[in-house]
């Protein structure tokens, strides 16, 4: 098992890792599909293609460094983009319309049991890839967790898993990195965190295969509450 006593802080991602992104958005996209009598498709399968073209997008936005353009941006540029895949016009209101769900993400059931036995220990800090004001409403108003700092990645003007989120966020923390832990369900998030020399635990929520790397996970784990275990 490995030896997490130096350990002095847990980044967190927010967006499939703390909130439950699938359960929370497929409602309205269902919604949104049957009002426009598409049948074609089920809601879960239109997640996944929003959610797979989202992480292009991002990736796009870091590697082209026309300047950083904002996760919600993203998520509506990916938006546009699936609704135009499925033939579905990508109109103002039926954009609006599908974006209304990330107003109302909610947290993966576990999460904040698992939250009050883990700050005993350590600094929980959220570090995401989402816009400084939309982590402050999701953080107070959807998870309603007073976290020790939650840290946007417009700070640093690149998506993770640019070395620079990983390297600012322990700078502005005022920690090695080596004294901090990725927490995600993005194993390509462990991975950069762990090029950086952060150590990383991998929440395989969604039972996904990791990265083929050198740069392993330290504790992989089902959910927050096996988290919880492995680190206390």
């Amino acid at each position: 098992m490995p030896d997490f006593a130096e350990t002095k802080a847990l980044t967190f991602d927010l967006f499939g890792t703390i909130l439950d992104l699938g359960s929370s958005l497929t409602p309205f996209i269902h919604e949104g599909l049957n009002a426009r009598g598409i049948t074609d498709i089920s809601a879960d399968g239109f997640w996944n293609q929003w959610r797979y073209r989202q992480r292009i997008e991002q990736y796009q936005d870091t590697i082209m460094m026309l300047g950083h353009s904002g996760y919600l941006e993203t998520v509506r540029r990916a938006l546009h983009y699936t609704l135009r895949r499925n033939g579905i016009e990508a109109s103002p209101q039926t954009v609006e319309e599908f974006m209304e769900g990330w107003q109302y993400l909610s947290p993966f059931p576990e999460v904040l049991p698992a939250l009050q036995q883990l700050e005993e220990q350590y600094r929980l800090v959220v570090l995401s890839n989402g816009d400084p004001e939309f982590l402050d409403y999701l953080v107070k108003e959807r998870v309603k967790w007073d976290f020790d700092d939650v840290i946007s990645v417009t700070s640093f003007g690149a998506f993770k898993p640019h070395p620079a989120v990983y390297r600012g966020a322990a700078g502005e923390l005022g920690i090695e990195v080596n004294r901090c832990l990725m927490v995600s369900a993005n194993s390509f998030d462990i991975m950069g965190a762990r090029a950086c020399g952060y150590k990383g635990a991998f929440v395989n929520r969604y039972n996904m295969p990791y990265e083929d790397t050198q740069y392993e996970a330290d504790v992989v784990v089902d959910d927050f509450t096996e988290l919880a275990d492995a680190l206390l």
